[in-house]
């Protein structure tokens, strides 16, 4: 049987249509604090309660316990210039945010942003000499004075560095340490139990704050194409979960143009990383990637893993996707995916647990309509189950 296109799209969107209305998580209402032609996407979450919860990215919103409301943050302009990619929520007076400013200018530099339960402000951060390019990736907080912010440093644009900047309740410090590679999520269990993770050219790395020092920890890798570490939950010494995505190899079979992608899921037991099995939506075509980029825990077994999968049409169409940990495998959860425009490009990419049946899950959809947002807020929240 011949499958054409548009056959190709009308299933996806008889898939993605069933996945909504199995699925316990439900779209919440959330704003765009930019308008017209700019961007909106959430890329990290955190909360200090039920009623309390912070997303942030190419704008920020906060959940009161009864409605999203969006609130300015200084420097981020929606306009791929500038995104907080960490955000640590202490208590409805007090969170924190960090990301980067200034991309594809001569002057790129890292900001640190803090919330006083009124606005957010530029918090002066660590100093840095001539010739240094900092980037934040990732925040995690241990408690209100002991705060981690991840990146790399860029010395005169010809060497990188890791980036630990920590703050201790009265003033941010930073050190540098050999490159790894690219931090992309950090994750505390306790102030000397802290993972964070990423990727190194095709390979993925870890890295484990003991209360002293950070050091390098190995992960392994599937096939021989590229992975990638983009989320990371630590909830115990003996329980640290990992997520991304690996590639079976770098050269596609004959007559095709892509390697699918497909999900990664690696646990730490208190003695070394191991893969996990997991499942994927497909893949049914050379096109239909999956990647994970976040993941969050109720408990030791109930755990949520997301991100997004591609289309197997090949239109570039991306639908949410999520996985679930009951504490003896993973498995697809159906999750919805918004369609306001003629395009798919749901993503999720942190989420956040404040209750047993409160998850909430954020990223960004495209509406690619006239007069919307490039990209706008999503967010997922569980309607129950």
């Amino acid at each position: 049987m011949k499958v054409t296109y548009s056959g190709l799209l009308a299933l996806a969107w008889m898939v993605t249509s069933a996945a909504h209305a199995q699925s316990i998580f439900q779209v919440a209402p959330t704003p765009n604090g930019h308008h017209g032609p700019r961007n909106n996407g959430l890329l990290a979450a955190a909360a200090s309660s039920p009623s309390d919860i912070w997303a942030v990215g190419q704008t920020a919103i906060h959940f009161d316990g009864a409605r999203w409301t969006a609130f300015a943050t200084p420097t981020i302009a929606g306009d791929n210039t500038s995104y907080l990619d960490g955000v640590v929520d202490i208590s409805p007076t007090e969170a924190w945010a960090a990301g980067i400013v200034g991309i594809g200018t001569a002057s790129p530099n890292q900001v640190i942003e803090r919330w006083d339960g009124t606005a957010w402000s530029v918090f002066p951060g660590p100093t840095f000499g001539a010739g240094r390019q900092p980037s934040i990736y990732g925040m995690t907080a241990a408690s209100a004075n002991d705060i981690w912010a991840l990146g790399t440093m860029l010395v005169n644009n010809e060497s990188l560095e890791a980036l630990y900047e920590h703050w201790d309740g009265a003033a941010w410090t930073a050190k540098t340490g050999a490159f790894r590679g690219f931090f992309r999520a950090v994750s505390a269990d306790a102030p000397n139990d802290i993972w964070a993770v990423g990727y190194s050219g095709n390979v993925t790395f870890s890295e484990h704050f003991d209360g002293t020092n950070w050091a390098l920890v190995r992960t392994p890798n599937v096939g021989s194409g590229p992975n990638s570490l983009g989320g990371v939950a630590a909830l115990a010494a003996n329980d640290v979960w990992a997520v991304g995505y690996s590639t079976a190899s770098l050269k596609p079979p004959p007559n095709h143009y892509d390697v699918p992608t497909k999900t990664l899921i690696e646990h730490y037991d208190g003695t070394s990383w191991t893969v996990i099995p997991s499942p994927n939506v497909g893949p049914n075509s050379q096109y239909q990637s999956n990647r994970l980029l976040g993941v969050t825990a109720v408990a030791p077994n109930d755990v949520w893993a997301f991100g997004s999968y591609f289309a197997a049409s090949g239109s570039e169409n991306q639908m949410t996707l999520v996985l679930h940990w009951d504490g003896t495998s993973w498995s697809l959860a159906p999750s919805p995916s918004p369609k306001p425009g003629n395009f798919w490009a749901d993503i999720l990419f942190s989420g956040v647990v404040t209750a047993p049946a409160n998850v909430w899950l954020v990223g960004s959809e495209a509406p690619a309509t006239q007069g919307k947002p490039i990209t706008a807020t999503l967010v997922l929240h569980t309607a129950g189950g």
